[in-house]
């Protein structure tokens, strides 16, 4: 009985010690960012400018600016939680390749951006990139794409907005839904700052929507994706199931590609 109860107490302990560590700690748990050094230069196999965005709080913000001849438009990306733009740049590129320029910012804290990190921060560095631009384009021939954490700023986004399309990699039903699927035994309701409520989002989303996830996703899983579509009401949506794919390899599949060309069907420019 004396054991049962100290396995008991013990269990509370850690629970407890969990619970903190969770709130406290959650912040770099969600992100991932690496720095880079302000005189950083960037060196990419495509024409490029690489831009400042300052915000009205005293953050500056870094992207990259990709051009293509000939474009069929402007992909507004929205990258995952990890590494800066040395690695997403080159990401990208594979959507300059198919005929539009990109642009792709760092979040707060990552690579050469500064500035103190917040949901509403995100959403409103996300429009002042959209307003540059939209500046460069008409809303028609904007496309936003986002990945990961991405998705939820671009869900946000596109629910402010009226893009062309929005496409979201790997999204999840909210970012609550994540962490109750991975802290199943806390009270993450309770204790998670970060919401990102993308089904929220999506239900003030007007453009097509179309979503790509992997059926062996194992840090958003396909069944928060699938979740997530199941509650868009909005009658042109579309989702792409890729067998045994993951959280970054889908961009291996040929029915990923199928699907992106698809959706990146020329718009020309007037």
């Amino acid at each position: 009985m004396q054991k049962l109860k100290r396995f008991g107490i013990f269990t509370v302990v850690i629970l407890m010690l969990l619970t903190v560590m969770l709130y406290s700690f959650q912040e770099k748990l969600i992100f991932l960012p690496t720095k880079l050094a302000q005189d950083h230069v960037y060196a990419f196999n495509a024409d490029f400018d690489e831009i400042f965005l300052d915000t009205a709080d005293g953050a500056r913000l870094n992207a990259l600016h990709f051009y293509t001849d000939n474009p069929k438009g402007l992909i507004l990306y929205f990258h995952g939680n990890a590494g800066d733009l040395s690695r997403w740049g080159e990401i990208v590129l594979p959507f300059v390749d198919l005929g539009y320029e990109v642009l792709v910012m760092d979040y707060r804290s990552y690579g050469k951006s500064t500035g103190k990190l917040s949901e509403d921060a995100l959403y409103r560095d996300a429009q002042l990139f959209y307003a540059y631009a939209m500046e460069k384009y008409p809303e028609e021939q904007l496309i936003i794409y986002g990945r990961s954490l991405g998705t939820g700023i671009a869900s946000q986004l596109s629910s402010k907005n009226q893009p062309q399309k929005l496409i979201l990699e790997t999204p999840f039903h909210s970012l609550l839904d994540v962490a109750q699927e991975r802290f199943p035994f806390l009270p993450v309701s309770y204790l998670l700052r970060y919401r990102v409520p993308s089904y929220v989002f999506l239900e003030k989303v007007d453009c097509p929507i179309r979503i790509f996830h992997g059926t062996t996703d194992n840090v958003v899983s396909y069944g928060s994706g699938k979740k997530l579509y199941e509650s868009i009401s909005n009658s042109d949506k579309k989702m792409y199931t890729i067998p045994n794919g993951n959280h970054n390899n889908l961009s291996d599949f040929e029915i990923y590609w199928n699907g992106i060309k698809k959706e990146l069907a020329p718009v020309l420019i007037k």
